[in-house]
């Protein structure tokens, strides 16, 4: 039986998910300087958790 690690769509759909309530949050009540690192923290989870998701699979 494989894992659901191993499926691709995991590797870049969760993350983006992820990425994507982070920054409407941070877009909704957040302001100011922690607007920016709400937003740069779901741009890291798209580019590094993909990477992450792959070893695991």
């Amino acid at each position: 039986m494989t894992s659901i690690l191993q499926n691709p769509v995991v590797h870049y759909g969760v993350p983006l998910f992820n990425a994507a309530i982070v920054a409407a949050i941070a877009l909704t009540l957040l302001d100011g300087t922690v607007r920016l690192v709400a937003l740069g923290i779901a741009a890291l989870e798209v580019v590094v958790a993909p990477q992450i998701l792959k070893r695991a699979g």
